[in-house]
């Protein structure tokens, strides 16, 4: 019953998400106003915001001008939910608990905001740098010097690869604000969180990119370009190949980490060691 309070919870918490994800790229207020339809801008009932039962009983639309709402909103809502469900059966009602969600709910903002908008706000991530190491000067779940580490180490990294991409591909190919996203990364999780998340979203982010451009040249993809279309990825006449955002795939290497990086390095390595 405490778990189902929780992704309950969650939901909410996943409600004011999608309110810094429609505000911040504006650089607007996400205390006030209260919460309005982006497309006819009238406030909406509290009755409206109930985490995804709302968007069920509404069937997707606004109440109002019956345009459509994006399953994005109740995309949000379902996963914070289902992050606060699981950090609370591992680490109960805590401040492991308070650290991972926190940071979870992050990269819940910055990803959607990049899917959606193709940018990473600096208001989050820079902040966020240096409360990530601050907080492991008080738990025991990350140490200083790891977390250290790990700002410098996603930093340098990610850097010294947009360097080198520049240099043989002629053009830009990671941007400031992904550096900055794997340094947050490194503040929060560490030195090995940062090389797992940049490993993982690296191979993730290649094969998604190669899918999407063969499904994309079928006839039949209309269902994926209607998707792509509310995403910063769908390629225009000037886009050729597609540009995929970098930010939900170092976030999904990032929590990946957090529930299964150590047994994943260890089967790697002990992988490796039968061949020796």
């Amino acid at each position: 019953m405490i778990a189902i309070l929780f992704f309950i919870l969650g939901g909410y918490i996943g409600s004011f998400l999608n309110v810094c994800i429609y505000r911040l790229p504006q650089n607007r207020s996400i205390v006030a106003p209260r919460s309005f339809c982006p497309e006819c801008k009238t406030y909406l009932k509290f009755y409206h915001n109930i985490p995804i039962i709302s968007y069920i009983i509404l069937k997707g639309v606004c109440p109002f001008c019956k345009k459509k709402i994006s399953f994005l909103y109740i995309t949000v809502e379902l996963l914070t939910g289902f992050f606060a469900l699981l950090y609370f059966l591992r680490f109960g009602f805590s401040p492991d608990f308070a650290f991972f969600f926190l940071f979870t709910s992050l990269l819940i903002i910055i990803s959607f905001i990049d899917l959606q908008r193709g940018i990473i706000p600096n208001s989050i991530t820079i902040p966020f740098i240096l409360i990530g190491f601050a907080f492991s000067f008080v738990l025991k779940i990350i140490k200083p010097f790891d977390s250290f580490l790990g700002i410098l180490t996603g930093a340098a990294l990610l850097t010294l690869v947009a360097a080198i991409y520049k240099a043989v591909a002629k053009k830009n190919g990671i941007g400031e604000g992904d550096i900055k996203l794997l340094a947050m990364i490194g503040a929060f999780i560490g030195f090995k969180g940062v090389l797992f998340a940049v490993i993982i979203g690296s191979l993730s982010g290649s094969i998604t990119g190669t899918l999407v451009l063969i499904i994309m040249k079928k006839k039949d993809s209309e269902l994926l370009r209607r998707f792509l279309s509310i995403t910063s990825f769908m390629p225009t006449k000037a886009q050729n190949p597609v540009s995929l955002p970098f930010a939900p795939f170092l976030s999904a290497g990032a929590l990946l980490y957090i529930f299964f990086g150590d047994a994943l390095i260890n089967w790697y390595i002990n992988f490796f060691e039968g061949f020796m």
